[in-house]
């Protein structure tokens, strides 16, 4: 790479989901550290554009509108032309669409990084193996040539909580403040990723039952699934659709335990360090999305010969059994919840 003039400017691709974009931040702070004069923009999807915003390491952030304003190829000539006036010295692009590679084609950026399974990766300068047994947090990693050493890319997603944010939060919470809290996340976009509702519902009565206080967590379309897991339960809260992503991370961070499907919310639970207990339908931990910081675990109903049936997950399970989630029983969910709460209380009570 040639000798580049301060500041630098850099621009990293993520257009996929929010769970995607959170476990893109890792990568942003390492580039912060090895170019500390540069500014990083974030190109992303409006859905993950307050993960970004709130990034202490990003300058700005631009928005593809993929599905609306940019999906025509005239508007996406447009916003590449956008692109290429902000004269960005470097791309690292951790999306492989085609729509992706184009943009950084029309860039005409000089250095260019991408993964090696990129659709058209020739347009790349520089590919970069994208390896599957990598956690996507080390893919990224790898994306922006972080040394390879053992456990050390375990690094957190970091994001800005405002002092407003905070405030806001805290006058929520200010009934449950001498209570113990555990969050559960029901919901996510593919069926196939979603524990049942009913085996929630048990599973949200017996921590009930224990003394713990509970807050379902959600989007808005998550928010009659949260209901029925509630089901007029007075120590249960249903905040779906309530809070911004910032909002949940800071919610979170007063909590105890986080349970969540294979999906966005577990990752926003690394974002508040707090121990995630994530669920394993029909993906496995094997695609690289599954929690790591202190006393998270993740559990999964092995020795099925049709799981996993997908990457993403499907809208219905493709043999109409669902065996992955249906035959999962809460006893071993609320087994695993118990242990890690129990591990934490031995370890709290020694410092």
């Amino acid at each position: 790479m040639e000798t580049l003039e301060s500041p630098v400017r850099i621009l990293f691709i993520q257009t996929a989901f929010l769970g995607d974009a959170i476990l893109s931040l890792p990568a942003l702070e390492i580039l912060k550290q090895k170019f500390p004069d540069s500014l990083i923009d974030a190109l992303c999807i409006p859905e993950t554009k307050e993960v970004y915003s709130n990034s202490p390491f990003v300058n700005e952030t631009l928005v593809l509108e993929k599905r609306k304003n940019h999906k025509s190829i005239f508007n996406l000539l447009k916003f590449a032309k956008e692109i290429k006036s902000k004269k960005y010295n470097l791309i690292y692009s951790s999306h492989r669409s085609f729509r992706t590679s184009l943009l950084v084609l029309l860039s005409e950026v000089k250095e260019s990084y991408g993964f090696s399974n990129s659709s058209f990766s020739f347009i790349y300068k520089t590919l970069v193996p994208y390896i599957k047994e990598h956690h996507e947090v080390k893919r990224n990693l790898d994306l922006v040539f972080y040394p390879d050493k053992i456990e050390e890319w375990k690094l957190l997603p970091k994001v800005i909580v405002s002092d407003e944010v905070k405030l806001k939060l805290s006058k929520i919470l200010n009934d449950y403040k001498n209570r113990k809290k555990i969050t559960i996340a029901p919901g996510s976009i593919w069926f196939t990723k979603k524990y049942p509702a009913e085996k929630f519902k048990n599973i949200a009565d017996e921590l009930s039952r224990l003394d713990y206080q509970i807050f379902l967590i959600g989007s808005k379309s998550d928010k009659e699934l949260c209901e029925s897991i509630k089901n007029n339960h007075s120590q249960i809260v249903n905040f779906a659709g309530e809070f911004s992503f910032v909002e949940t991370v800071e919610l979170l961070s007063n909590c105890s335990l986080l349970i969540s499907n294979d999906s966005a919310p577990t990752h926003m639970g690394m974002c508040a360090d707090i121990p995630v207990l994530t669920i394993y339908c029909s993906t496995v931990p094997e695609f690289g999305f599954y929690p790591y910081n202190n006393f998270s675990e993740y559990i999964s109903l092995n020795g099925l010969n049709c799981k996993p049936c997908g990457i993403h997950g499907h809208k219905e399970c493709p043999l109409d059994h669902f065996k992955c989630a249906n035959n999962l029983k809460e006893d071993a969910v609320l087994s695993k919840a118990k242990e890690i709460l129990n591990k934490i209380e031995k370890h709290y009570s020694k410092i």
